[in-house]
């Protein structure tokens, strides 16, 4: 039996967008489209890696408290930055800070653009679960 649950934040734009926040099936995880804005849609951090870092963090952790999993279940992590040569060392030293002793696999990839202009990180991820959804 395939078992299959979908989360969404609940903002305005993620309706038109054609894409889950995350899709789960028999208890893997897969988290897309991770980025920096709050609860009402609005974007957070213009021209500030550290506070997009935080809050897309946030809200990884939020999608991941949806599934009943925490940062430990984290299998692999895609980070995607526009500005990578510049912003590598405070990513990777935020994201270390973030998963604590536990060590997903991942990628760190830098890009020419994200979907949004003032964008300048997003992170995609799979995780598990131990419990049937």
């Amino acid at each position: 039996m395939t078992n299959i649950k979908i989360y969404n934040h609940g903002v305005a734009w993620e309706e038109g967008n054609g894409v889950s926040q995350a899709y789960c099936v028999n208890g893997t995880i897969y988290i897309s489209w991770q980025f920096s804005h709050d609860m009402q849609g609005a974007f957070v951090g213009e021209g500030d890696i550290e506070v997009q870092t935080r809050q897309t963090m946030e809200n990884l952790d939020r999608v991941l408290t949806g599934f009943g999993v925490t940062r430990s279940n984290l299998a692999y992590v895609e980070i995607y930055l526009t500005n990578a040569e510049k912003h590598f060392d405070q990513c990777v030293r935020m994201f270390k800070e973030y998963v604590g002793q536990h060590r997903p696999a991942g990628s760190l990839i830098g890009v020419t653009y994200l979907a949004s202009p003032e964008q300048l990180i997003e992170i995609s991820a799979v995780t598990h679960t131990d419990l049937s959804l």
